[in-house]
């Protein structure tokens, strides 16, 4: 299956990288594009065998899936460029450009039907950890359904949901990753505060969240059955957390998702 990536940028690197790196798809059936020859030599130092060029349309030529991995200001621009191309073959368009709707795609498409997926990733991809949100339009076939879901199960986990939540999701997941990163950041400071050094604060940190999220996988629990695992009743794991709550964390961080959703 050969497999058409147009933009190298942060998102389009990682998963042609991570893509390259699976078993489902080979380097040497990969081609992605980008507007420098600069961006382009970078994406080939890693993945030697992948195909280049600064031509979309030339790029998705033979190509079984497009992947759309651009800002969504240059999604139209983008498809009046490729559709030439791809108004004859057909290829399964997978879009990686938040807050574009299918109906939105298919208008830019001249109402034309396509067989389209969207996908929204986090930064985690690059190193095949992200949860990578899926939707299906009615005209996507079950076996490209599977096949999607194999491929970007390869880097992190796949989550098939209705395009309704696709906001939702991504304030969840894409945004989400900022949201994780800032209460690491809260607590290094807390830490370094109470006394360690920065390296040192950061070592525990991270591990105390790896830790975390580890468990919940292993014991399939939610995080409620864990707090109460660690709280001894007038204990200082209690103390704490009732004092992170009445400084308004909980509601912050609801509040933060909601906004991020437009909610």
């Amino acid at each position: 299956m050969k497999v058409t990536i147009i933009g190298a940028g942060n998102m389009g690197g990682a998963i042609a990288r991570g893509l390259a790196a699976g078993t489902i798809v080979h380097a040497a059936d990969i081609t992605i594009t980008a507007h420098t020859q600069q961006t382009l030599d970078r994406i080939q130092a890693d993945v030697p065998n992948i195909h280049t060029s600064l031509d979309n349309r030339q790029a998705v030529e033979g190509a079984h899936m497009v992947v759309l991995a651009v800002k969504p200001w240059l999604v139209q621009s983008v498809l009046e460029q490729i559709y030439p191309v791809i108004h004859q073959s057909h290829p399964l368009l997978v879009s990686v450009a938040a807050g574009i709707s299918f109906d939105q795609l298919t208008e830019m498409l001249g109402g034309e039907s396509f067989q389209m997926v969207r996908v929204i990733p986090n930064t985690a991809i690059a190193i095949g950890q992200s949860p990578t949100l899926m939707s299906f339009n009615s005209e996507v076939e079950e076996s490209q359904k599977q096949l999607l879901k194999a491929m970007f199960d390869e880097l992190g986990t796949s989550i098939v949901i209705e395009e309704r939540l696709m906001a939702a999701g991504t304030a969840v997941t894409s945004c989400g990753i900022a949201y994780a990163f800032e209460y690491i950041k809260a607590a290094i400071q807390g830490a370094i505060e109470l006394g360690f050094y920065p390296h040192v604060a950061k070592a525990m940190i991270d591990q105390t969240v790896l830790g975390a999220v580890q468990l919940l996988e292993k014991n399939g629990t939610y995080p409620d059955a864990e707090i109460y695992k660690v709280c001894t009743p007038g204990g200082i794991t209690i103390k704490g957390l009732n004092e992170m709550t009445k400084e308004g964390f909980d509601h912050a961080v609801i509040a933060g998702l909601k906004k991020a959703a437009g909610k």
